[in-house]
């Protein structure tokens, strides 16, 4: 398996080189250059596997033979072993044709522990192959944090930093990152939002001899091996509900829109996926675009559901590549323009395919409260804020016709509610169950630098941390 980057200037490279690199050396994101396919018995053969063994046969085909496939069962198995339900990533039936897809057994409570921990696993494996040392420098709105540093915590050739916005994330989330008391692990508070944090990371891996100083790697969703291990679920829940001989349909809450777009990617892998529904809260800059073809920013807007509260969406790039038809030079000028102007157009024919493949609507936090609300009613089930605009989208796709009534919905429960136990309290007046692992860091003692928005600032934050620099 080779990948290519989609702004067409950086070498074609093999799965490790891309899996250290994460950012192409032009700016650009990896994708495969040519797509694996399934055929209808493989993904028969699928259905009812231990998710673990299911997970290995999607990836398998990504990683090509670079990893010997013994050694990458047993890391895929490694990776689930600490999900705390036996099916890893288990349905929920709402109603008669309306699932949900709970991801976040993991051990960080969000569906991000699914790639992550894989993630880690991969990297430690191709630095101690090649005798190095990394420094993993990642943004997160809430989420990626938590996970990121857990899975990478104690590993002794990787250094990890995790901007986060300050003040803009959730006590639990916060604490999921700032309570781990290994070196490895180095919190950046940020004076700004999302969008601010993704904005300087992207600046640090364009910045050539930064790059090179620090041997940098990213475990954002711009590193194609996190999007690789969001893949596996999709398969899970379509053939638990009859593919490839049904059509599903998914509803993704979407923040930095990794997770849709490895909804796009089983699609194109051969699940028969009928719709892809993107749920956005009052950040909505996809529906927009799909209601318009006009990809345009806005200031981010703080919300009930923070882990979306993103308006610069990286892996958009990833598809409008794949809808253009790999044009590299069509992408550059696109890219170019957003750039200068917070602005891109898209051309007829990447907006055609667009609206064709996917769905999008908002939900504002009144609506987003109301939906956990109204599910607790009628299905006995607290969700999380980030769940319940999915929920809420989900039914507004059905009402429109855009989604069949006979098709299976499967919306994306990308947190437990725990983690945001504000919101569900306004809108339930009763605060959700707390798991242990989240009373337990309320004790701990917390570890994080505020930092100024300013690169130079940040990278020497870095700089005077980061362990390869202090052994080079």
């Amino acid at each position: 398996m080779k990948y290519i980057s989609t702004r067409g200037e950086a070498p074609v490279q093999g799965f490790e080189d891309v899996l250290l690199a994460g950012l192409a050396t032009d700016g650009g994101l990896y994708v495969p250059q040519v797509w694996p396919q399934f055929s209808k018995d493989e993904i028969r053969e699928l259905a009812g596997l231990p998710y673990s063994e299911l997970a290995l046969r999607v990836i398998t085909p990504f990683v090509g033979d670079e990893i010997p496939a013994d050694e990458l069962k047993k890391m895929v198995d490694d990776a689930y072993a600490g999900f705390s339900h036996k099916a890893i990533a288990p349905l929920k039936q709402l109603d008669s044709n309306d699932f949900l897809l709970e991801l976040f057994h993991g051990p960080t409570l969000a569906f991000k522990d699914f790639a992550m921990q894989l993630l880690a696993r991969l990297m430690d494996r191709a630095l101690a192959k090649r005798g190095r040392r990394a420094t993993i420098v990642g943004a997160t709105s809430g989420d990626t944090g938590g996970a990121a540093i857990e899975a990478f915590r104690g590993r002794d050739n990787i250094d990890v930093f995790i901007l986060h916005p300050h003040n803009k994330v959730t006590e639990v989330q916060r604490r999921q990152m700032t309570t781990p008391s290994e070196a490895n692990v180095h919190n950046i508070a940020l004076e700004g939002n999302f969008d601010d944090c993704q904005a300087l990371l992207k600046s640090m891996f364009n910045n050539a001899a930064l790059r090179d100083e620090l041997q940098l790697a990213g475990v954002n969703s711009i590193n194609w091996a996190r999007i690789m291990g969001q893949i596996p679920y999709y398969f899970a829940a379509a053939t638990a509900l009859g593919a490839p001989d049904r059509e599903v349909a998914f509803c993704v809450p979407s923040g930095n829109r990794g997770d849709i777009f490895a909804g796009f990617v089983a699609k194109k892998l051969g699940l028969p996926i009928s719709k892809l529904v993107i749920a956005t809260n009052a950040n909505d800059i996809l529906a927009r675009t799909l209601a318009t073809g006009r990809y345009e920013t806005r200031q981010a807007i703080a919300t009930d559901s923070p882990s979306m509260d993103i308006q610069v969406s990286s892996n958009f790039e990833r598809l409008l590549f794949e809808l253009s038809g790999h044009d590299a030079i069509w992408l550059n000028g696109f890219m170019r323009q957003f750039s200068e102007t917070g602005t891109g157009l898209l051309s007829d024919s990447v907006f055609d395919q667009f609206r064709a493949l996917f769905a999008a609507h908002r939900l504002d936090d009144e609506q987003t409260g109301a939906t956990i609300a109204r599910i607790q009613r009628q299905s006995d089930y607290m969700a999380d804020p980030h769940t319940a605009v999915g929920l809420g989208v989900a039914a507004l796709a059905r009402r429109k016709g855009e989604v069949a009534s006979s098709t299976p919905m499967v919306t994306l429960s990308t947190a437990h509610p725990a983690k945001f136990p504000d919101a569900v309290a306004k809108a339930l007046g009763v605060q959700p169950f707390q798991p242990e692992i989240i009373v337990a860091q309320k004790n701990l003692p917390e570890r994080y630098q505020v930092l100024a928005n300013d690169f130079d600032i940040v990278a020497d934050h870095i700089k005077q941390h980061a362990r390869v620099v202090a052994n080079s």
